[in-house]
């Protein structure tokens, strides 16, 4: 049902208030209840005031009603009305209230007429926020005006979200905190600095603007130039990258838009530059040749964060990029190394990755393994081409496992890269970028597909006599989670970051944890530092990552992102001697300046050839704190505002993000980026999953904000950037629920077999944060939003009964004059007092659900069932 009202109301909602206190319609003030709402009740001491004779029977009926309902259900017998116990009760539609008294964007909300009788999210949460913006409610220069000004100051970022697509529920949850954090301290009288912004996410929108390419042109983007390919992910940009900023304030985010950054902008590409710059002068920052995860799909290096550990409990098959069928995993394959010189012996070595063999150089033993003691020092002949490997011993190598023979492949293996550089082996790269065989493995694999050529290599020691069976075998295989395929190990010349002596700086950042009470509101230091992690629990991870970080490679092979800039001296590369001269610089006349200086030479003669790499986007992400206010310069914002108050967010980027921003914050502004650090966890879908879009399980809050049809969420499908693989796996997860793998939520007609109802941005607000999102991740239902838009419609409805009884005549009293006319009004303040006080304290202890169970306590069972009865 939709009906039009052209009134609009003075409610202010508990986390998302309409407009300051200043600002609310006086009939609102001066509420004397004594004038409209007579009562003569007897002072009581206890937590309820004794009633008159009216409200006593009241209140005995209902007394009654209860003990009725409790005989009818210890009788088994269902209370009339009520449907029976264990069925499901239909959501039915509630009327739609529009308001459409006509306000200009930026105008204030007309709050003086007639309330409509039904409550409405899209009325009440209607006009309000373009009024915020405009009279700069949300700038800490705003605050500065106010009497309650403390001059204190407080500031935060958002996490930025990448410019992909739209939020989902876990960025509202972020949202929902932040926003209540940041208004509490508005409400104080500090000055409040939100910083809006979004990542560029280098892999994720060059991901998305190929598939688009090749499902509207059936293009890729070699076939453009990257300059034509860089204008078309900035032409999506400018399309989709609104829509974030949309979402953001459909959930009433209340940041400074006029300080919004993006990481690409040119003020931050300016910092990105700087921090590689500084870092590499100060020795921090190296071109070396290493083992990197490769995604041959997307053909470029990826970050930790980005691969997937999938365990497989044995046999597997799965659907890959480029793989027509599907490839087999968890099965070990047992082969034979015949010994040199003794025809009938042999070592027999198990491996789940056959196609490796062409790059094995050697095999290890233990030393104390007393079955190839005999063989130490012998020679073995590699299976397919009998070249003479090595046998050799290492302590690392497990001989309970397997045979207790294990083959290695320095080129695509970290752990036997370690044991092949302690036995000075050279590797042998033998799968290209592409996924496909290089030349090495010989002219019958050169060009194959690895996973065409895995069947060929078997096919081979069959022929060969030299394959000794196969059998299952749990394993864990790392998979892209940008593209779904296998990674590879593979040698790269890559820029890293040397990590150890700024992590063991963070390490020995002597972190401080809160540690809650019982009543989740007391904080303990439980060690003395800079830096505070809540909850305390995380500081166990956050020792372990520093205590064991490698070296991060920065390297990615894109053209969207900030290109790193460093300069390969073309003159030096020509002379053949097998090391390549790099220079860094801000600009390439910079660049060239210094290389003069390095080789001797004119720079007239010099010809420098930028490296076409980008840099790791958590690279520009771990610069936002500084960054976004402006940093290398000297701005008045970042003298202001830097280090932040508080760092907010997913406890699944404490160490990617967190860490990193702590690292290279200390390293380039000599200082943390923040004191204090607030971890709240992942909200998941029906399935116990992540929020991801590729998985398709990712909820837009505006859908359950405003409400969306079924139809409408399975066209979002359709419409998205899937490809027809992912498409067909979906379908066929409606279609077959019993199917596990890929359901997205909001497919499901069981969950959802009507869509979503509209529930509005207070109650979805409400509803994240009274979940205790500090401890185990959060497993919103809508049901439970629902339930918070009731509550919504309890405070609507009485402050309706409040007007109402008050009259239109009705004329507010001076604040300085009010005093409590009756014992029920001395009791509902003292109430109201002791709310005050929990909420005041609960939000020092940021401790959210606690503040939802105390407004929610007491707006129903003091004001509404007492007060009001």
């Amino acid at each position: 049902m939709l009906r039009v009202w052209s009134a609009s109301p003075p409610l202010q909602t508990l986390l998302m208030p309409r407009s300051p206190l200043a600002s609310l319609p006086s009939r609102c003030w001066g509420l004397r209840p004594s004038q409209a709402l007579r009562r003569s009740h007897p002072l009581s001491t206890q937590s309820e005031p004794c009633r008159s004779s009216l409200s006593r029977r009241n209140h005995e009926a209902k007394q009654k009603r209860q003990r009725e309902k409790q005989m009818a259900l210890e009788a088994g017998i269902t209370p009339k009305g009520k449907a029976p116990a264990g069925s499901s009760r239909a959501w039915t539609p509630k009327e739609v209230v529009l308001y459409e008294v006509p306000t200009e964007p930026g105008e204030k909300k007309d709050v003086y007429r007639l309330l409509p009788p039904a409550y409405s999210p899209r009325y009440v949460e209607a006009a309000w926020y373009s009024w915020w913006v405009r009279e700069g409610f949300f700038k800490p220069e705003y605050q500065t005006r106010l009497p309650q000004a403390t001059g204190e100051m407080f500031s935060m970022c958002i996490p930025p979200p990448n410019v992909t697509g739209s939020l989902h529920i876990g960025h509202a949850l972020t949202v929902a905190i932040q926003d209540a954090l940041v208004r509490w301290h508005r409400m104080r009288g500090d000055q409040v600095l939100w910083i809006p912004g979004s990542d560029h996410a280098g892999i994720a929108t060059q991901a998305v603007v190929e598939k688009q390419l090749w499902k509207e042109r059936g293009m890729r983007r070699h076939e453009l130039s990257r300059e034509k390919f860089l204008r078309e992910v900035w032409k999506w940009k400018d399309e989709k990258g609104g829509e974030i900023s949309e979402q953001l304030q459909a959930l009433g985010a209340s940041l400074d838009w006029d300080r919004e950054c993006f990481t690409m902008d040119a003020g931050f590409s300016v910092a990105v530059t700087e921090a590689f710059v500084r870092l590499y002068e100060a020795g921090l920052l190296y071109r070396s040749q290493q083992l990197v995860n490769w995604s041959c799909t997307l053909r470029s290096a990826i970050s930790d964060i980005e691969v997937e550990s999938r365990p497989l409990p044995g046999h597997t098959e799965l659907q890959l990029p480029g793989c027509p069928t599907p490839v087999s995993f968890g099965l070990l394959v047992s082969v034979a190394f015949p010994v040199d010189g003794e025809p009938d012996a042999e070592v027999v070595v198990g491996t789940t990755r056959p196609e490796m063999l062409p790059g094995d150089v050697a095999v290890a033993v233990h030393p104390d393994d007393s079955r190839y003691t005999h063989l130490h020092g012998r020679q073995l002949r590699h299976p397919l081409t009998g070249q003479l490997l090595p046998l050799i011993t290492d302590s690392t190598v497990q001989p309970h496992v397997g045979t207790g023979a294990v083959k290695v492949t320095p080129a695509h293996s970290p752990a036997d890269a370690e044991l092949g550089a302690r036995h000075g082996l050279s590797p042998l790269s033998v799968i290209a970028e592409d996924g496909t065989m290089t030349s090495l493995c010989g002219d019958w694999l050169q060009g194959l597909h690895r996973f065409v050529a895995r069947e060929k290599i078997i096919s081979a020691l069959r022929e060969r006599g030299l394959f000794r069976g196969l059998q299952n075998h749990p394993m864990v295989l790392p998979i892209c989670s940008r593209s779904g395929d296998v990674i590879e190990y593979l040698l790269k010349s890559q820029w890293f970051v040397r990590c150890r002596e700024m992590g063991d700086r963070a390490a020995q950042m002597q972190v401080r944890c809160r540690k809650g009470s019982s009543n989740g509101l007391s904080v303990q230091a439980v060690e003395s530092g800079a830096l505070e992690l809540s909850p305390s629990f995380h500081q166990k991870n956050w020792q372990h990552w520093f205590s064991h970080i490698g070296d991060w490679c920065v390297s990615r092979q894109l053209w969207w992102g900030h290109r790193i800039p460093a300069y390969l001296v073309v003159e030096e590369h020509m002379k053949g001697d097998g090391e390549d001269c790099w220079v860094v610089g801000r600009t390439e006349t910079e660049a060239r300046k210094i290389a003069a200086e390095l080789t001797g030479r004119s720079e007239a003669e010099l010809t420098l050839q930028r490296d076409p790499d980008v840099l790791d986007t958590w690279f520009s992400s771990a610069l936002f704190p500084f960054a976004a206010l402006g940093w290398p310069q000297e701005t008045p914002d970042l003298a202001r505002f830097y280090p932040l108050s508080l760092l907010e967010t997913g406890s699944d980027l404490l160490l990617f993000w967190v860490g990193r921003m702590v690292m290279l914050g200390t390293q380039l502004t000599g200082q943390l980026p923040f004191t204090k650090v607030l971890l709240h966890s992942m909200v998941r879908d029906g399935q116990g999953r992540k929020m991801s879009k590729s998985l398709g399980n990712v909820l837009d809050p505006r859908d359950i904000i405003s409400g969306v049809e079924l139809q409408v969420l399975q066209e979002k499908l359709k419409d998205g950037n899937l490809d027809s693989t992912e498409l067909a796996i979906a379908a066929a997860a409606q279609l077959c629920r019993h199917l596990p793998p890929l359901l997205p939520l909001w497919l499901q007609r069981k969950d959802f077999p009507h869509g979503i109802p509209e529930c509005g941005t207070d109650a979805l607000r409400f509803a994240l944060c009274s979940h205790r999102a500090l401890g185990g991740d959060v497993h919103l239902s809508v049901s439970e939003v629902l339930s918070s838009r009731h509550f919504c419609n309890k405070i609507w409805n009485a402050l309706r009964f409040i007007l109402n009884a008050l009259g239109e005549g009705f004329v507010p009293q001076p604040a300085e004059e009010l005093s409590p006319s009756s014992p029920t009004d001395a009791w509902i303040l003292s109430r109201l007092a002791h709310t005050a006080q929990e909420c005041e304290r609960a939000f020092l202890a940021r401790e959210l659900p606690l503040i939802t169970h105390a407004l929610h306590h007491f707006w129903l069972h003091s004001l509404c069932d007492v007060y009001l009865l």
